[in-house]
């Protein structure tokens, strides 16, 4: 558990380094969106769309990074809610690119009782 433990706390500062990256470059971001939606009817509604869409990845990235840092520091340390923190963070990993979603596999079948696998 010590060594998943320390790949959930790499990944949440991963997702978090991610969500500071979008945030620092949403101007550029909407920009080049912008230049996407020159020849739309409605171009407006689909600029605050996409506003809309960034700050919903700017806080599911922190969100998923601080859960998974909590995760990880609780399987390192065996605490009692590890087991469900860590499916909590397994299943914010199956949302995210292929590492989360190796990540977050692994960690399925790990923390997953084997009779419940079963049933």
């Amino acid at each position: 558990m010590r060594n998943l433990g320390i790949l959930w706390v790499l990944y949440g500062l991963l997702r978090l380094v991610g969500a500071l990256g979008v945030f620092l470059y949403s101007g550029t971001l909407t920009l080049m969106w912008g230049a996407l939606l020159t020849r739309v009817p409605d171009p407006y509604t689909l600029m605050g769309l996409f506003h809309s869409f960034l700050i919903f990845a700017i806080i599911l990235g922190i969100v998923a990074g601080v859960v998974s840092v909590i995760a990880g520091l609780n399987l390192m340390s065996g605490g009692a809610s590890a087991r469900s923190l860590g499916l909590v963070a397994a299943f914010f990993g199956l949302v995210n690119g292929p590492f989360g979603i190796a990540l977050g596999a692994y960690t399925l079948v790990v923390l997953v009782p084997a009779g419940a696998r079963n049933s």
